[in-house]
């Protein structure tokens, strides 16, 4: 069933939203304030259930790419994904009958919003990473058959790119990669165009409205003075995210982060309250990889999610600080997101690292 976003929706759903991007996917709350404007001027927003996207329908992925730690600096305007999607709708020479995420998470769950309320275009409820990833390649769509290209990036001072490789989604990554470094860390893309059809077989469905109870049963919990970690594990129950395991309660001892090649790299390290367990994160944009006591806890695709230890309140990784009080869970990704095509884009060893994958309800 198709329904309706309001203003009233974007707290919970940028909360949600930040759970799901795994520390990444850019900063939920400029995009929760970007969202908010373009209601405000242009009314409420259409969301679109996969099952009603006619097969024949033209729907066009846009979001934001570059490095999360730019975008406070670079703040957008809201007019750059309209920008790309207007470049791409040219280049088809055929209009978009809907927008949809590239990613669930951060800032990325909220740039279709952006251009759906200034177009009037409806948004699908899909996307194609149930998670966040760094990488334009690190889609379901791609996984399972869709072409990213073309892409048309679109930047801050009106600049264009169209960007075709053909099928080799990897190499449309490293050239819109260049492009986006050179337009200052920060770029709005549209990519991945595909029927309704495709969106039904390669999107991960329904995250936005997951994002949105996610987000607001932490609220509720913590207006009830619930756990909001037992809420959010009920909330993910019955859906493709159906296990969550508490990974680790402590205290954030050390912080490295650096930009570099247009992504937020680093590793992130805890103690427990007690002293005697030591947590170690390894992120790029987003967490890949939990290590409690040099053990593997949980690793990419599955969501590593680090959150403020009494509210539940998501941490990005460009907000990680010293001295932070923290529990970090570990949640499953859904299957389509397991199998051998999809771990060898965007498993572990896509990230260089050595560890097979092994699913957290396995590992804890």
């Amino acid at each position: 069933m198709s329904w309706t976003l309001t203003e009233d929706h974007l707290e919970d759903l940028a909360r949600g939203a930040a759970v799901l991007g795994t520390g990444g996917g850019g900063d939920p709350y400029v995009g929760r304030l970007l969202v908010r404007q373009a209601i405000r001027e242009h009314g409420p927003i259409t969301i679109l259930d996969p099952s009603e996207v006619g097969d024949h329908e033209l729907v066009v992925p846009t979001a934001q790419m570059g490095a999360p730690t730019v975008v406070h600096e670079k703040l957008p305007s809201g007019a750059e994904p309209v920008l790309a999607l207007r470049t791409l709708e040219k280049h088809l020479g055929k209009r978009a009958s809907a927008t949809m995420p590239i990613e669930c998470g951060g800032i990325n769950s909220m740039i279709p919003l952006v251009v759906g309320a200034r177009l009037g275009l409806p948004v699908v409820d899909a996307d194609g990473m149930g998670r966040a990833f760094p990488e334009l390649q690190m889609e379901t769509f791609g996984v399972y058959g869709v072409p990213g290209s073309p892409m048309a990036i679109g930047g801050e001072r009106g600049e264009t790119t169209v960007i075709d490789t053909g099928t080799d989604n990897k190499r449309m990554e490293w050239l819109a990669r260049g492009v986006t470094i050179r337009l200052g860390g920060v770029a709005h893309i549209a990519e991945y165009a595909m029927s309704g059809a495709e969106v039904k077989r390669t999107a991960v469905p329904r995250t936005l409205s997951l994002a949105l109870t996610v987000g607001r049963m932490i609220r509720e919990a913590r207006e009830r003075n619930l756990d909001p970690i037992a809420a959010l594990s009920e909330a993910l129950r019955d859906t493709l995210y159906r296990n969550l395991r508490v990974l680790f309660r402590g205290k954030v001892s050390d912080v490295e982060r650096r930009t570099e090649a247009g992504f937020a790299r680093g590793r992130a390290q805890a103690v427990s309250f007690d002293g005697e367990h030591k947590l170690e994160l390894l992120f790029q944009n987003e967490h890949l990889l939990a290590l409690v006591d040099d053990e593997v806890r949980c690793l990419v695709p599955d969501l590593i999610c680090v959150l403020e230890s009494e509210s539940a309140e998501p941490i990005t990784t460009e907000t990680l600080r010293y001295g932070q009080r923290v529990v970090v869970v570990g949640i499953s990704t859904p299957d389509l997101m397991r199998t051998p095509e999809a771990l060898a884009t965007f498993g572990p060893a896509a990230f260089g690292l050595s560890y097979e994958f092994t699913p957290v309800e396995e590992l804890v």
